[in-house]
């Protein structure tokens, strides 16, 4: 797991020559650090980023508040069918994203949202994952203190927002890891909805690269280490709580 991170962060500091050299060498013999500013020269490389950041944070924030808001009807309360459209959701992660590319791809056409924000946002807010990891870990809090906030009078939705909702925060920290990882990671959905360069996220505009400076390995592999850096750090800072509420959710990411 390790070793192709290690050669990307050596070959982004090689020369030429030595990206080129045949056998390959691990180390370089002179490092350079400028492909790390060529990259900006290259291609609007900070354009890419602030994309990739409005989109992560679009899709995040509302797949967490709406995550949370169905886990928690679907743990908690009782009304007619909810099993059936519990399943329902579920049937979600079993249909293959490939499958559903043209039909929303048609959607965002009609709407006239191609190349917009919206249309790299919105269909990314929901997520069937998320929900059913969130559920799991409403299911795992004692009955008790729902039933000692109702004996006080509260609401279902002072019980959601004031008693439950705060004590899932190991699960909402995982969600939000996971959702942040999948949107900086998602290179086909931009691919499709993106023609100008301007609305281009990292994913994208890192693999124009290969197609304009193919032999240039050095400079594909200091984006790509610009890109991953942010994502190593949002995990140091949420690694505690993404790996507690795994636990007590019972499933893997």
């Amino acid at each position: 797991m390790l070793l192709p991170f290690c050669w990307m962060i050596t070959t982004s500091i090689k020369t030429y020559a030595d990206s080129v050299q045949i056998p390959p060498v691990w180390i370089p013999t002179h490092p350079d650090f400028s492909w790390y500013g060529k990259i900006f020269e290259q291609v609007p490389f900070g354009r890419y980023y602030m994309n990739t950041i409005m989109v992560a944070v679009g899709r995040t924030v509302p797949q967490v508040i709406f995550c949370s808001m169905a886990a928690y009807g679907f743990s908690r309360l009782r009304f007619p069918g909810r099993n059936v459209i519990f399943i329902g959701v579920l049937a979600i992660l079993m249909v293959p994203s490939q499958v559903l590319l043209i039909p929303q791809y048609y959607e965002m056409v009609r709407f006239h949202w191609v190349d917009t924000y919206r249309a790299l946002i919105v269909p990314g807010i929901f997520s069937a994952y998320g929900t059913f990891l969130l559920r799991q870990f409403f299911m795992s809090l004692p009955k008790e203190l729902e039933e000692a906030a109702i004996i006080d009078g509260c609401n279902p939705w002072t019980i959601f927002w004031r008693i439950l909702l705060p004590l899932t925060v190991p699960a909402l920290s995982a969600l939000t890891f996971f959702a942040v990882l999948w949107s900086w990671n998602d290179f086909i959905w931009p691919l499709v909805v993106t023609n100008d360069d301007s609305m281009k996220v990292l994913s994208v505009g890192i693999n124009s690269l290969q197609g304009v400076y193919v032999s240039k390995q050095p400079l594909l592999m200091a984006g790509a280490a610009m890109a991953t850096v942010p994502l190593l750090i949002f995990f140091l800072v949420l690694q505690k709580f993404v790996i507690k509420g795994i636990t007590f959710s019972g499933i893997k990411g």
